[in-house]
């Protein structure tokens, strides 16, 4: 097997709101979609939004759950001004501010906020790891 995330799918409580929270709110660039999912297009990879019951139907698991649900989706930028940036405009589209932006034991400047149902997102200025265009790029 060649290691790779194709999608992410998110289950969600109201899909509607988490549709503009992520397109509207975070400016995230919405697909084409049938009108039960949304998708949109991140770099390398998409996103998926589903509902949170039907997800886990279609799963055949149970739908119960709650707290932390052990795992992050983690959005790097560029600089510590970049993270202050991403955590306000989320804070700003109904995010909750989990953990404030701030310089962090492994060498790098990260905070962390919940979406409006609770999926937990790290953005981080990582000075060890960076998948993106270089200063100055196109």
């Amino acid at each position: 097997m060649k290691p790779r995330i194709s999608m992410i799918t998110l289950g969600v409580r109201d899909l509607a709101a988490s549709v503009k929270f992520y397109e509207q709110g975070l400016g995230f660039p919405r697909m084409e979609s049938p009108p039960e999912v949304a998708f949109f297009t991140l770099n390398g990879t998409w996103l998926g939004l589903y509902g949170r019951d039907a997800l886990a139907e279609d799963a055949t698991i149970s739908a119960a759950g709650h707290g932390f649900e052990s795992f992050a989706l983690a959005h790097n930028v560029q600089s510590e001004a970049e993270v202050d940036d991403v955590i306000r405009q989320a804070v700003a589209a109904g995010a909750t501010l989990v953990k404030q932006p701030q310089k962090v034991f492994w060498g790098g400047y990260s905070g962390y906020f919940k979406d409006p149902d609770g999926h937990l997102w790290e953005v981080a200025r990582n000075p060890f790891f960076w998948i993106g265009p270089k200063d100055g790029d196109a």
